[in-house]
């Protein structure tokens, strides 16, 4: 048992019979009033958001979770298969619970997010950026650099992501995997 002092990024709680993953929190001071802890709430075995306040002090019930490495393997019907880098176990994850799933490629290390109580998958992260190369994208005309414009490219997953004119066929990119956004060429 916590209390809301204990509240980080990240964390994640037992909620309403539901897991929550804090995304983000803070502290309001009145003069006359106790103060409060709010935080903003993400639902991780749902799609739900919340904000939720508690009186300063107030007891939380946080989760210890664990994040295993893994490496993605490939997706099938049955949903994305991922291998454990240490004893060799495979698994297989539902779309719903992966993180950013057009970015995933054969080979790709990721950190599976599981509940060491009940040994249950809670879902899977990405690194912070990953590398891909640019399979298509329209070419850009030379000297119109002066201005932040954006086009389409496709990367080697499948995924559509806006890169700046300079970004040709071959390329490769690095994408910030908390928004999809483009963040730089990688030299190769």
């Amino acid at each position: 048992m916590a209390t809301t002092a204990d509240i980080r990024n990240g964390m994640i709680i037992k909620l309403d019979d539901g897991l929550y993953s804090v995304i983000e929190f803070g502290q309001n001071k009145t003069a006359r009033a106790a103060a409060k802890v709010w935080a903003k709430l993400k639902g991780v075995d749902n799609t739900r958001s919340i904000e939720k306040t508690w009186n300063s002090g107030d007891n939380i019930f946080p989760v210890r979770v664990e994040r295993r490495p893994y490496q993605f393997l490939y997706k099938d019907e049955s949903g994305f298969n991922f291998m454990d880098t240490t004893t060799f176990e495979q698994i297989s994850i539902n779309e719903d619970m992966v993180q950013r799933p057009e970015l995933y490629k054969d080979g790709q290390e990721v950190l599976v997010v599981v509940n060491t109580e009940t040994e249950g998958v809670m879902g899977v992260e990405l690194p912070a950026s990953v590398n891909l190369a640019v399979t298509y994208s329209e070419p850009g005309l030379k000297g119109d650099t002066a201005t932040r414009t954006l086009k389409p490219a496709t990367v080697e997953t499948g995924a559509t992501v806006m890169v700046p004119l300079f970004v040709n066929e071959g390329d490769l990119i690095k994408i910030d995997t908390k928004n999809g956004a483009y963040v730089e060429r990688v030299k190769q």
